[in-house]
């Protein structure tokens, strides 16, 4: 019975404020209690605030709900806008550093001096070859550019091989670790100066060395070179590859020798064609 007593004096006491309050309101509008509203405001005020207080605390986290949800849409879009223009920014950082490291390429190429005062051509491979074994490649350059049949081809670390085929825009050449390809070069030029042909061996693997007497004293590293001697299908002096190893084998008739191409076909694409012709 207590229990029913206290639940209802809250009720009781909430609606004695309301009627107080629309009795207060209702003699002021008529000017009857002018002088005194001003306290009995006070007191009503003083009596609702906590109520009013309460009441915000709970509306003010919905309003921000819902002020948040009218923005979500605009704050999607640019988001994506921002993801946007960073793809756009990271796909021109990548189109400037391939455009750097061509041009740095390019000028490698032309500043080679081992070439001599040989006329240039300078090419772009534009496909390899199908085979591991009988290695050429393509290139973008033909007769009417200058090139021909026959002519040299290196790259900034050295001899790629010679021009093999040619038409008025393309070119195909012959590169020196196919087994089809033979240079003569010279061996440690400066100290033992030997002279052997290279051969190839098939792509990514090591040119050999013909023709070198048993028990030639060869140094791991040693520079390799072509000869240029006459009637050589190379102008002399361009890099080959240096030597990677050397043996005799019992009862051989010449050493076992192994040469590290200077070229690195997994890095290759420009190049520069040589106008050159063999001596007769």
């Amino acid at each position: 019975m207590a229990t029913k007593r206290r639940s209802r004096r809250p009720r009781f006491t909430l609606l004695v404020l309301v009627l107080l309050s629309v009795t207060i309101v209702t003699l002021d509008y008529r000017g009857d209690l002018h002088g005194v509203s001003g306290g009995v405001r006070s007191l009503v005020h003083d009596v609702f605030s906590p109520i009013q207080s309460g009441v915000d605390a709970i509306l003010h986290p919905f309003g921000n709900f819902v002020a948040g949800a009218f923005h979500y849409g605009s704050v999607v879009q640019e988001n994506a806008k921002l993801r946007e223009e960073n793809g756009a920014l990271r796909r021109k950082a990548s189109e400037v550093a391939a455009a750097q490291k061509k041009v740095q390429q390019i000028l490698k190429a032309a500043q080679l001096p081992w070439v001599g005062s040989l006329p240039e051509i300078p090419a772009e491979v534009i496909d390899v070859g199908p085979s591991n074994f009988e290695l050429t490649v393509e290139l973008d350059k033909g007769t009417s550019s200058g090139v021909d049949v026959g002519e040299p081809v290196i790259s900034s670390a050295g001899l790629l091989g010679r021009v093999i085929q040619a038409t008025s825009t393309r070119s195909t050449v012959l590169v020196v670790t196919d087994p089809r390809s033979e240079v003569a070069v010279d061996v440690g030029k400066g100290s033992s100066g030997v002279t052997a042909l290279a051969t190839g061996e098939g792509n990514g693997q090591p040119l050999r060395l013909q023709y070198i007497q048993p028990g030639t004293k060869l140094r791991r590293g040693s520079p390799v070179v072509t000869s240029g001697l006459q009637g050589a299908l190379f102008p002399p002096d361009l890099p080959v590859g240096t030597v990677s190893s050397a043996h005799n084998s019992p009862g051989s008739l010449q050493e076992s020798v192994t040469v590290r191409p200077s070229v690195d076909m997994s890095q290759l694409q420009y190049v520069t064609v040589l106008v050159w012709e063999p001596t007769p």
